[in-house]
């Protein structure tokens, strides 16, 4: 799942994959994709039963990190070195469809983020969920410079922005 692309995500490694460096058939390169302009739409939204919906994300996709606080949550807000527990959801802007959930892995366990900027996911979490209290739901709509770059990961393309709804377990001082 992503959640193993999260963890290595950025640690470096080659994008071309052995099966496409013998292929002899000359295809355009994968990672002269373009940044998508504007999101497609998010569907199914919800995702799935029992989850929450995702804030559609309209007019331009944005090229900084977009930050937007869907419900609140209480407690202290979290800071550089805390431990965050999160569940998510991450949504391809290109396609509008999940490409990674936490209900995607039963049992559900949150997931660690810690210490918080400078935990081993991509930079647009370790900036985007600063500030996030536990019961926290905050969208982050976050452009493939803060993701996963020219190369992609997985299931997501080049230069794709990606929309994550992270939920905020729980919020430790670090």
């Amino acid at each position: 799942g992503l959640v193993v692309g999260l963890i290595v995500g950025l640690s470096g490694g080659s994008s071309k994959s052995p099966a496409a460096a013998k292929s002899p058939s000359p295809s355009p390169s994968k990672s002269s994709e373009p940044a998508p302009t504007k999101c497609a739409k998010i569907s199914p939204d919800p995702p799935a039963k029992g989850q929450p919906s995702i804030p559609q994300v309209t007019g331009k996709a944005p090229t900084k990190l977009a930050i937007k606080d869907i419900k609140k949550g209480t407690g202290r807000a979290a800071k550089d070195g805390d431990s965050l527990q999160v569940t998510y959801i991450g949504v391809s802007c290109r396609t509008g469809k999940v490409f990674d959930a936490s209900y995607l892995h039963p049992p559900v366990k949150p997931f660690p983020v810690s210490p918080l900027g400078k935990a081993s996911v991509i930079p647009g979490w370790n900036a985007g969920l600063v500030g996030i209290r536990a019961g926290g739901v905050r969208e982050l709509v976050i452009p493939a410079s803060l993701a996963y770059g020219a190369s992609g990961s997985g299931s997501i393309g080049p230069n794709d922005t990606l929309i994550f709804l992270v939920t905020a377990k729980s919020v430790k001082a670090g």
